[in-house]
């Protein structure tokens, strides 16, 4: 008798212990480069509000999907465009019903000189001395795309496309610009942004009539779709407290 009733006080404590266990798992969370300095603050505010730990992996959105595709075991993806999420709902590899745009990233024209951009971004492009151009790898990051589709409707991509050096992602080209190894490029807003940005060369925010929205989309993944961790930090995204901290970090929210 004793014997089974020890049994069934274990069989109990480990029915208890089951579901703690599952909770405390973190959440894995595989986030665009661009996105990198807001979610780190955000993550930190999560965990101090929920008690759930995160875990991020940034990087292109183009080689995230890859990632997935090929087994990553992440449970969130915060992509740099909207495409990419959809994507992978289609193909089964995200829970449906879970996207939804959580940022919309700006772009700027961005040179470590402070008195290399003046009021007119054509001229600094156009200038003589101007070396290499950054911007992302438009078949890896939307904001790739977005300098591309600016200098194209300013007039001068078939001027300057013989100077342009692709990072990465935008964090590698913000870094590109940043050492002088060129003399401009075209980054997130967000690098120049937030607490801790210590950014003081010259800038030119480009309209946003200029290149197609940067509409940054998450969704949940498969692998997630029984995390706690992970379905909490995608409810903590639209609360006031990472909105507001995303739009410190130079990102819209609607």
């Amino acid at each position: 008798m004793l014997r089974q009733l020890r049994r069934a006080a274990l069989v109990v404590a480990l029915t208890l212990i089951a579901p703690l266990a599952a909770e405390a798992r973190p959440a894995l969370v595989a986030v665009a480069a661009n996105y990198a300095g807001a979610v780190a603050a955000i993550a930190e505010a999560f965990t101090r509000d929920t008690g759930h730990a995160v875990q991020i992996t940034t990087g292109a959105t183009g080689k995230l999907y890859a990632q997935i595709t090929q087994g990553a075991p992440f449970h969130v993806l915060l992509a740099a465009d909207t495409a990419t999420p959809a994507r992978i709902e289609a193909e089964g590899l995200g829970v449906p019903g879970t996207r939804f745009t959580y940022a919309i990233g700006h772009l700027t024209l961005y040179s470590a000189d402070p008195a290399r951009i003046g009021a007119d971004p054509v001229s600094a492009l156009l200038a003589p001395d101007v070396r290499h151009i950054a911007i992302a790898n438009p078949d890896l990051a939307p904001y790739g795309v977005a300098a591309r589709e600016a200098m194209q409707a300013m007039g001068v991509w078939d001027a300057v496309r013989g100077k342009i050096v692709m990072g990465q992602n935008i964090g590698q080209t913000f870094s590109m610009v940043e050492t002088g190894a060129a003399q401009l490029g075209f980054v997130a807003t967000s690098a120049l942004a937030g607490p801790g940005a210590g950014a003081t060369g010259s800038r030119h925010d480009i309209p946003q009539a200029l290149f197609t929205p940067v509409t940054q989309d998450a969704i949940l993944l498969v692998a997630g779709a029984d995390n706690a961790a992970a379905r909490a930090f995608l409810e903590y995204l639209r609360t006031d407290t990472a909105v507001a901290l995303a739009r410190a970090y130079g990102y819209g929210t609607d």
